[in-house]
């Protein structure tokens, strides 16, 4: 088996993030770094975020940071990776690449403690960069520009110390004197002689400067202070004439500013009023904001409060104040970025990533704590309380969706569509969300209006050629035109010169200011100044096809004569050409007129005989047949687009400018042809299959560029993104027609009909693979199953350390009474004052503001029977008594009088340190009842243990309970046990079945087969994998292989070997004797890995699904970072030849970004076996020309069958 393995959804969660101006001019650009890809994100001018480049790097990126050379206009960026390299990338804008200027080898490859990657700290005048591991190794490279300008980068001076532990590093702005930079550091080396962990308990923490001297090109460590053992963080203070310079120590409960020969400045940062005294505040992300007179620091704590700071200092640079100034809440961040542009974005530790817009920079009323006011006790020093509000100095004005972390993921066709939905279960505490993924692009409807009878067709057309916006939108009936003017409202008008009492097959515009009409008898052609020609259809003969462009007008007669008509200087219409053409025309289609020319070349022509020919327009050869095709079925519609030259820009691939033909035929096939310029020759034909109905073309304008819809049972849209082609269906119902639409509203839309109504929508985030609808969740969801027949959804959720809902709600009641006295309170009033109907909000909604801390020991936990059609919560069971679920699964027990039953498996008092304890598991059984819309408890068996896993199994339930395997049947009262094994290694966290086989999944050893002998009432263990694997995801695939994923982002398919496999179905004993003996205290037969793939990412979950119709079955997985992605198995031997030695060429002639070896990073952990890179494999296109014909040449295929080779194994997927 060899499988090809695509990610469908990039991860989503973001790791760490920068900004800077890497284009160069006045915008600035974000970089973030999402595990293994790096992504370059813009505001553009109505605050949305979109996606300059998004590239898979192929190795874990762990820190980023830009900088600048003095004098320079452009940013670079310096990557920390786990290649043992540093790398430094440059934005090309011309080509939309990034592009490596330098690539410095220093250590081993991976993520290990002593190899630098971890930190990266740059001068803040771009003189050198420090690049730090978590232990021990420093190193410094000095940043600088040859003659021509181009950055160089000197060899590492080295900045060890050995038995330290790093937590942060920084570069210290001291203007143009010596570099410095300053790092936490806890020095071990006692601790580890000291066997009675003395010295460990009295272990200090340190801050370290360490300056580069450039005249002696080394490093010394400069000055070194103890600092509080709590500290964790550095951030900058502005210096060399902007600000005092040093650092500010983030440390818990703290903030302390530091520096060389000055003072300590202390303040404690403010604390929420009701944090359990236990807990402490630390500094999880920090923002600094710098302009010419002033500078201020945002930081974040782990609970989602920003606070304000900043330091008054007088002339000689020596602090005298710091202060802490509440700002503003929003969930807990990775990273922050104050942007120029007075935005901030926040990119989320969990859930979905923000941009905010600044309202204000602080307000005098709200809690503010100083280094002045700081009062010491006999306890310590006393602490600062404030309440938190409501959004008050930024506003949110875009998101970012993050699934991350994809906690457990189910595919099923729930909604009854073409496609099956893929559930999943995001986010942490108030983050929580199910999400229903469907593939496709997200639509936004901006208008929906009913008409007077059902349209056949709509356009739209602007009155002159310079007008920015349409002038009217004409809607076709069966006996009438419908003509509507856009303004500020959409009205109907009688006085436009169109003929509304016949149908209409096309209104465009013609020349440069005047409207044109085709009906069944004839051509209405109505000039700017109001003056109308008319052309009639001779005899009996009506129009039946009609194609046109600005300049040209082709009409098809009933009978299939051809005629073809072009505008002359005087803009009048001129019949040039006629042409009998064989049969009645099916569809025709004219190609736009190219920039600067006086026509178009090409007429598409398509018959019902299933062909479609070229005809040319030029005076020379007008009306000839220059190629023709057959295809597989009557075309129903054609669209002749043209792909304009782009020398790179924002799609990123070299594209001479090209016509592409496409066809939607009868059979709902889509044909893509390319037209070749010269002689109309037809080549490189790729065909997909769209849906049931024959598509209908269009051309619409996505981002400025053409785009082409087409409408089958469901709306597609192919366009180019980042020098892909692609197709993509929009999450929208079906269409009949369609026309682009642009107005002072709504700049780029479409206009379409369906049924009786007239639809305005517009096509949000391009590239995206799927579209997502949330609803949102109480606690962390755990696991879910989805119930067959009543399509609904039972979802675990639990929280450690949280109030269940009513302590909340009762605790919010208290503080909001309680601050109505206090400061903080006026914000309420204010809010009814403005009487915006804002008294019924929540002032303090629970995603914003996370939940109240509680002990760490508490456990809060919920059930929940969900209807995902009405995405209504139909029934929600709170577990009392400290306990939390942890496994589920439907079962049916032998006396068939309850049904189906659930079955949920519950631990009390858990704690994870020491080793999973507790004081009891229970697996309580309930009923569905009302069609399964409601829950009722039957009983609750208490068991000794947690009940990590449980599955049906032959009308009984299979339950792992720590190490031992148990079967139990229904009772009256509780569960009845039948038969267990306790011989399992560790924990039990998975089981599936197979007739009698069952597959049991260990914490730490991977996969066991075992068989379960009725007659003797006795499980067995027959084989089991030689390889520890620590589990996290588990699918069955047959009756001898099982799919799983590790911890450490790897997923493997074993399979026992066929012989044994049967000779364990033909012995009598069932390898009973064999188990007796047993091999190196393992089972008897050992299973073979066939697949070994390194993900990357962890794997939280495996699912078995084909997502389109007639597509292929492929594994999907989902992974902790947000991303989705697919293994499909290869049909034929000569594909996997094909895709494995583009692959090899790929390795070599386009190594991965960030250094890694890209063969080594799929084989991290195991050596790769069968799985072939798609995700390598698709950056095919984005290689320069020359690059992919010698690739292609080598495989002795063209550029043009590699694209398709490309395209058809997506399409297989997706």
């Amino acid at each position: 088996m060899y499988l090809y393995s695509l990610s469908l959804q990039r991860a989503t969660g973001i790791v760490c993030a920068t900004y800077g101006n890497f284009i160069g001019g006045k915008t600035q650009e974000i970089v973030v770094a999402r595990g293994k890809v790096l992504d370059i994100l813009r505001p553009d001018d109505n605050g949305k975020l979109q996606t300059l480049l998004s590239v898979e790097v192929f190795g874990a990126i762990r820190s980023l940071v830009q900088f600048r050379l003095t004098g320079s206009q452009k940013d670079y960026i310096v990557v920390g990776s786990d290649s043992g390299r540093i790398v430094i990338l440059e934005y090309n804008r011309e080509k939309n690449t990034l592009e490596k200027v330098h690539q410095e080898t220093f250590g081993k490859s991976g993520c290990r403690r002593i190899v630098p990657g971890q930190y990266l700290a740059v001068d803040p005048k771009g003189r050198a960069v420090m690049i730090g591991a978590c232990e021990k190794q420093k190193l410094v490279y000095v940043l600088n520009r040859d003659n021509a300008a181009r950055l160089t980068i000197s060899s590492p001076l080295e900045a060890h110390k050995s038995h330290t532990i790093v937590y942060s590093i920084t570069g210290v702005d001291c203007g143009f004197d010596n570099p410095i930079f300053a790092a936490i550091e806890l020095d071990y080396s006692e601790a580890d002689q000291d066997s009675t962990g003395q010295a460990a308990a009295e272990a200090q923490k340190h801050l370290t400067f360490y300056e580069l001297d450039l005249g002696l090109n080394h490093v010394v460590r400069k000055w070194t202070e103890p600092i509080d053992n709590g500290a964790n963080l550095l951030v900058t203070v502005p210096g060399g004439g902007d600000g005092p310079s040093g650092v500010l120590v983030c440390a818990e409960n703290f903030v302390i500013y530091k520096n060389q020969n000055r003072p300590d400045v202390r303040a404690v940062i403010p604390r929420r009023t009701d944090l359990p005294a236990e807990r402490g505040v630390l500094i999880v992300s920090a923002a600094t904001h710098k302009q010419k007179n002033m500078f201020f620091f945002l930081l974040q704590t782990e609970y989602g409060d920003i606070f304000k700071v900043t330091l008054d200092y007088d002339s000689n640079d020596q602090v005298t104040e710091l202060k802490i100034r509440y700002f503003d809440t929003i969930p807990v961040t990775s990273a922050m970025c104050v942007l120029k542009s007075g935005f901030l974005f926040a990119a989320s530790e969990f859930g979905n990533h923000a941009l905010y817009q600044f309202q204000g920079i602080g307000h005098e009323s709200d809690v503010e704590s100083s280094s002045s006011t700081l009062m010491e006790t006999e306890e310590g020093f006393q602490p600062v309380f404030f309440q938190p509000r409501k959004l008050k100095n930024l506003v949110q004005i875009d998101e970012i969706e993050s699934l991350m972390p994809i906690m457990d993921m189910k595919v099923a066709n729930l909604f009854e569509e073409e496609t099956p939905q893929l559930f999943a279960l995001c986010g942490k505490g108030p983050q929580s969300s199910l999400r229903i993924l469907r593939p496709g692009l997200a639509v936004t409807e901006m208008a929906v209006s009913q008409l007077p009878g059902v349209p056949s067709a709509v356009w739209t057309v602007k009155r002159s050629v310079n007008d920015e916006f349409d002038a009217y939108i004409v809607v076709s009936f069966v006996n009438a035109t419908l003509v509507l003017s856009i303004g500020e409202t959409v009205e109907e008008v009688s006085d436009s010169g169109f003929l509304d009492t016949t149908p209409s097959l096309a209104v465009s515009l013609l020349g440069e200011d005047s409207l044109m009409q085709v009906h069944p008898n004839g051509i209405r052609h109505i000039r700017a100044d109001g003056r109308i020609n008319e052309w009639k259809t001779p005899g009996k003969k009506t129009i039946v096809r009609v194609g046109c462009n600005r300049m040209q007008v082709v009409i098809a007669l009933s009978g299939g004569e051809l005629i073809y008509f072009e505008m002359d200087m005087t803009g009048q219409l001129m019949e040039i050409e006629k042409r009998e053409m064989s049969g009645d025309v099916a569809c025709l289609d004219i190609a736009p007129v190219p920039e600067g020319r006086q026509r178009s070349r090409f007429l598409a022509v398509g018959s019902y005989d299933s062909t479609i020919r070229i005809l040319s327009l030029d005076p020379d050869d007008c009306m000839q047949i220059l190629s023709m095709q057959a295809v597989s079925s009557p075309p129903e519609s054609l669209l002749l687009l043209e792909v304009q030259a782009s020398t790179g820009g924002e799609d990123g691939a070299d594209h001479p400018a090209s016509v592409f033909l496409s066809a939607g035929l009868q059979n709902g096939v889509l044909l893509r042809t390319e037209v070749d310029m010269v002689t109309g020759s037809l080549s490189d034909t790729r065909t997909r299959f769209l849906g049931l109905r024959a598509p209908k073309l269009f051309s619409a304008l996505v981002r400025g560029r053409r785009a082409m819809l087409c409408l089958s049972s469901r709306p597609w849209l192919g366009y180019i993104h980042q020098g892909h082609f692609l197709l993509t269906p929009l999450s929208y119902e079906t269409l009949e027609y369609a026309a682009s639409f642009s107005s002072d509203q709504c700049a780029e839309g479409v206009v379409a009909v369906a049924g009786d109504a007239l639809r305005v929508f517009t096509i949000e985030r391009l590239g995206e693979t799927f579209n997502q609808t949330v609803m949102p969740l109480r606690y962390t969801p755990r696991k879910f199953i989805l119930h067959p027949k009543n399509k609904t959804l039972v979802i675990l959720e639990s929280d450690m350390g949280s109030l269940t809902t009513e302590e909340r709600d009762a605790n919010k009641k208290e503080a909001i009474e309680a601050a109505g006295g206090a400061e903080n309170g006026k914000m309420y009033v204010d809010d009814q004052e403005n009487g915006e109907g804002e008294e019924n909000d929540d002032p303090l909604p629970d995603a914003q503001y996370g939940y109240p801390k509680s002990v760490s020991t508490k456990w809060v936990s919920c059930i929940r029977v969900l209807d995902p059609k009405s995405a209504e919560t139909t029934c929600l069971l709170e577990l009392q008594d400290n306990e939390a679920a942890l496994s589920v699964c439907t079962v049916t027990f032998h006396d068939k009088e309850l049904g189906t039953v659930l079955a949920v498996g519950t631990s009390k008092d858990l704690k994870f340190w020491p080793r999973k304890e507790s004081t009891g598991g229970f697996i309580h059984i309930y009923r569905f009842l009302n069609e399964g819309k409601t829950l009722e408890l039957v009983h609750k068996t208490p068991v000794d243990g947690v009940p990590t896993a449980l599955c049906p199994f032959q009308g009984r339930l299979l339950v792992g309970v720590g190490q031992v395997l148990r079967i139990y049947d229904l009772g009256k009262r509780k569960l009845l046990r039948k038969c267990e094994n306790k011989n399992f290694p560790n924990t039990i966290i998975a089981i599936h079945t197979y007739g009698d086989r069952i597959y049991v999944g260990d914490l730490q050893e991977s996969f066991h087969y075992v068989k379960y002998r009725r007659d003797e009432n006795q499980l067995y263990t027959f084989a089991d994998d030689s390889c520890p694997r620590w589990l996290t995801a588990s699918l069955h695939i047959d009756f001898d292989t099982m799919a799983g994923a590790d911890k450490f982002g790897n997923v493997y398919f074993m399979r026992l070997p066929q012989d044994v496999s049967e000779e364990i179905e033909d012995d009598p004993t069932g390898g009973k004797i064999k188990w007796e003996q047993g091999r190196l205290n393992g089972a008897p037969n050992k299973v073979e890995e066939i697949i070994q793939f390194h993900v990357g990412e962890v794997v939280t979950s495996l699912q078995k699904a084909s997502l389109i119709p007639g597509g292929g079955e492929c594994v999907l997985y989902g992974t902790v970072m947000g991303s989705v992605g697919a293994l499909l198995p290869f049909a034929s031997r000569e594909d996997v030849d094909f895709f494995s030695h583009l692959e090899m060429h790929l390795r070599q002639e386009n190594p991965p970004l960030c250094g890694r070896d890209h063969m080594a990073f799929r084989s991290a952990y195991f050596p790769v076996k069968d799985v072939i890179d798609g995700d390598l494999c698709e950056q095919y296109p984005t290689l320069s020309a020359d690059l992919q014909r010698k690739i292609a040449d080598e495989l002795d295929r063209t550029p043009g069958e590699i694209l398709k080779k490309l395209e058809d194994i997506r399409n297989r997927i997706i």
